[in-house]
């Protein structure tokens, strides 16, 4: 199998500086889990390859990335892929942990993705609005949406001309008419890299843990034909709902339950008329900017922005 030939050597050459491996080797391993044991191709390569840094006492970030391939962002669809894509950066903002130097979305003529830059990749800070080059990056996949994760075998090449960054914004109007389960306040996991959203206290990456505090509504607007399901960040819902992190964090507290802080919050902006722009991910629109409206579409309010995280 000559596509299982070129994993082996792949592998093998990720390893030449750490353990003696030959793709001899390798490929036996791959064609095991492949033929006797249906593994997928790319699976069984994952499995090899964490149980060679098992050996070697590595990180996968410490391998020099093998089979890289120059990728647009809106063709990423799996986990744990290197890729090399030039990019504009579209948007930074602030990160939620001090392991995580730069968080924000690239952006190429097919859209746009998240990217985190870890403070332990020591790499060079992008800037917003430039165009990067940027070799050996890692995929990740979290409930169907990806990512690019930029580690210390990143390289970073900044581009004379500029990327251009694809459309991939919708914009709907409706009613406001629902919040979902994990709106108001909710805490993260607090581990390096991980967002995601505890229940009943535990990680579903990392068990138990002490979480971190966020904010957020995931509502659902109507438009009479159709419904949306969209997200408002912390910063979106503090100018939506009119109330911040630390006010929520003190409703709670003095009502001993979080759910007073959705209820609150359900009290002020069910029943409103909004138009969301923003892009894509899965179900959800991320509200990049939103306007209230009066029940006529045409009498429209204030302009909102926020960003997105």
């Amino acid at each position: 199998m000559a596509d299982l030939r070129t994993h082996a050597e792949e592998i093998s050459a990720q390893f030449s500086d750490h353990i003696d491996v030959g793709p001899d080797e390798v490929h036996e391993r791959l064609e095991t889990l492949v033929d006797e044991y249906s593994v997928p191709v790319e699976e069984a390569r994952r499995s090899v390859t964490s149980s060679y840094l098992d050996e070697a006492g590595l990180e996968r970030d410490d391998l020099a990335p093998g089979g890289s391939e120059e990728t647009l962002v809106g063709d990423i669809e799996a986990d744990e892929e290197w890729v090399d894509l030039e990019v504009q950066v579209a948007d930074l903002w602030e990160p939620r942990h001090e392991s995580i130097a730069q968080v924000g979305l690239l952006g190429d003529e097919s859209g746009t993705i998240k990217f985190v830059a870890f403070a332990t990749s020591d790499l060079p800070e992008l800037e917003e609005g430039a165009s990067y080059a940027l070799g050996n990056v890692v995929t990740d996949e979290y409930e169907g949406d990806y990512s690019v994760k930029l580690n210390r075998t990143t390289t970073i090449t900044e581009l004379d001309e500029p990327v251009e960054i694809g459309e991939d914004a919708v914009e709907i109007e409706g009613a406001l008419v629902d919040l979902q389960s994990g709106s108001g306040l909710i805490k993260r996991c607090p581990e390096e890299g991980c967002t995601r959203t505890l229940q009943n206290g535990r990680c579903s990456e990392h068990g138990q843990v002490d979480g971190e505090f966020d904010l957020r509504v995931k509502a659902v607007l109507d438009d009479g034909d159709t419904v949306q399901e969209v997200i408002f960040d912390e910063e979106a819902t503090e100018r939506l709902a009119g109330i911040d992190l630390a006010e929520a964090k003190q409703m709670a507290q003095d009502a001993l339950d979080t759910t007073v802080v959705e209820e609150e919050i359900a009290t002020t902006i069910t029943g409103r008329y909004y138009r969301v722009r923003g892009p894509e991910f899965g179900r959800y629109v991320l509200a990049d900017e939103f306007t209230e409206l009066s029940e006529a579409p045409d009498a429209e309010q204030t302009l909102i922005r926020a960003r997105s995280i």
